[in-house]
């Protein structure tokens, strides 16, 4: 592989807009995976509420663990393909966070890789915290990393100006916002909620194109990567994603 093709690799993922595959294999594989590992100890029994369904492949895992489960969508097509392959048990509502009516409050709500797509995300926070979470319930909170170090890598090669900026293909799939640790617990506190737990999943070098070829490989084992998820536990400032529990605080 060449110089060349590497930086057009890197272009690729920070800098394109058109065309640019903005979906990738380390995503669903990796980083979903790694979500419930760090959700599950934490989940309270009864039902849950997910945010931002999209196909329903973070969905079908979390079938392992809860029956009673509705997700709301805002892209009618993306909720028509998940309801042709999820269970029929499964509720699934289509809507904007911003003016859905849900007919009651979950034990468990999940926000993941959403709330950056949000023009006003403490006002849906506040409406998680008012309208829907049960008074023992808990939000379930994540969003990309300003700090990972492959964003930090592509500030030092010049691809984008500073750990937090949006980038053009970001921007071109709807991001408002990059959160690091402070920022996502700023816009938490705002909404009344309160943090009972925080952390970052999978500590992360590489950017995703990169770790799809690598996956695509025997160079990296099961163990190398549960490893990066422990390490991120240890250093959550440099994972992929940051996490955070909430609880109403009512």
């Amino acid at each position: 592989m060449t110089l060349l093709t590497v930086k057009r690799d890197y272009d690729a993922e920070f800098k394109d807009t058109a065309d640019h595959r903005y979906a990738y294999n380390f995503d669903f594989d990796v980083m979903h995976k790694y979500m419930l590992r760090s959700f599950e100890p934490l989940f309270r029994d009864g039902s849950l509420l997910e945010l931002g369904s999209f196909k329903g492949d973070f969905t079908r895992r979390l079938l392992q663990r809860f029956t009673d489960i509705t997700c709301v969508e805002a892209s009618k097509l993306a909720l028509e393909e998940a309801r042709a392959t999820l269970p029929g048990h499964i509720n699934l509502i289509h809507g904007m966070f911003e003016t859905v009516q849900l007919p009651r409050r979950y034990d468990n709500i999940l926000l993941t890789h959403v709330l950056e797509h949000l023009d006003d995300p403490v006002g849906v926070l506040r409406r998680v915290r008012d309208e829907w979470l049960t008074e023992t319930g808990r939000l379930f909170l994540v969003c990309p990393n300003a700090n990972a170090p492959s964003r930090q890598i592509a500030v030092k090669m010049g691809l984008i100006s500073h750990n937090a900026a949006i980038t053009p293909a970001e921007e071109a799939h709807g991001h408002r916002i990059t959160y690091s640790l402070d920022t996502l617990e700023r816009d938490a506190r705002a909404a009344g909620l309160h943090i009972v737990h925080r952390s970052g999943i999978f500590f992360k070098a590489l950017a995703n194109f990169q770790w799809d070829r690598l996956l695509a490989t025997d160079i990296v084992s099961s163990e190398y990567l549960d490893g990066c998820f422990m390490l991120g536990q240890q250093y959550p400032d440099l994972c992929a994603s940051i996490f955070l529990v909430c609880e109403s605080g009512r």
